[in-house]
């Protein structure tokens, strides 16, 4: 068995990174990176299966956590008694919002990849998993405090998830306009206030939980 060249395997991320940010996913070239990275296309075939292998490996990690952390959150919140789910919504909103941020801005260049330069992978959907999941939980929340909209009036899953994608989108706003993290927690701040304040209204919290 051939043995591996101690160092390689960092040098081919590191280039392969650079290459990603420069040019996205798809315009990205093996070859390119191999050169920078002082090896050879067959050896990045064998360590990481090819391009679309190479790119996981950079941003893969950080996806999987994300969702996890995104998971656990909503899991959390929805464990709670459904009487004290209105008046905690706030403060679960605004602290996960700061938890994303800390996470993102540990990883601001793996989140760049996921954002704008992962089309042509399995990644290219990333905002789309965020979104449906927090599309399922708005509807458990629902459910949870018996809503009822004015006059029968229902809230439909595509509302729900137009609107979950308009905020992760301005979330993520962050990321492309590469904003100091200080900056950026001030606007995610706003950010919660806005979204949280046009959720509120619609939801109409008086028509929800019998006391």
């Amino acid at each position: 068995m051939t043995k591996q060249v101690e160092g390689v395997y960092e040098r081919v991320l590191a280039c392969a990174k650079e290459e990603f940010l420069e040019k996205g996913f798809s315009k990205s070239s093996l070859r390119t990176i191999a050169a920078k990275a002082d090896t050879t296309t067959g050896t990045i075939y064998s360590r990481f299966g090819g391009k679309e292998g190479l790119f996981s490996a950079i941003v893969e990690p950080v996806s999987d956590r994300i969702i996890k952390m995104f998971l656990e959150t909503q899991e959390s919140f929805h464990a709670l008694d459904a009487k004290e789910q209105p008046s905690m919504m706030e403060t679960y909103v605004s602290e996960g919002m700061k938890t994303i941020l800390d996470y993102v801005y540990d990883n601001f260049e793996e989140f760049e990849l996921l954002l704008d330069a992962s089309y042509g992978t399995k990644f290219q959907n990333f905002v789309e998993s965020l979104v449906e999941i927090e599309t399922e939980y708005t509807y458990k929340y629902m459910e949870a405090i018996n809503f009822q909209g004015e006059e029968g009036e229902v809230i439909t899953e595509e509302f729900i998830h137009i609107m979950t994608r308009a905020m992760f989108e301005s979330m993520f706003e962050v990321v492309r306009h590469k904003m100091p993290k200080e900056k950026a927690l001030k606007y995610m701040m706003m950010l919660e206030k806005f979204h949280y304040g046009g959720w509120d209204t619609i939801m109409k919290f008086s028509n929800s939980v019998e006391k």
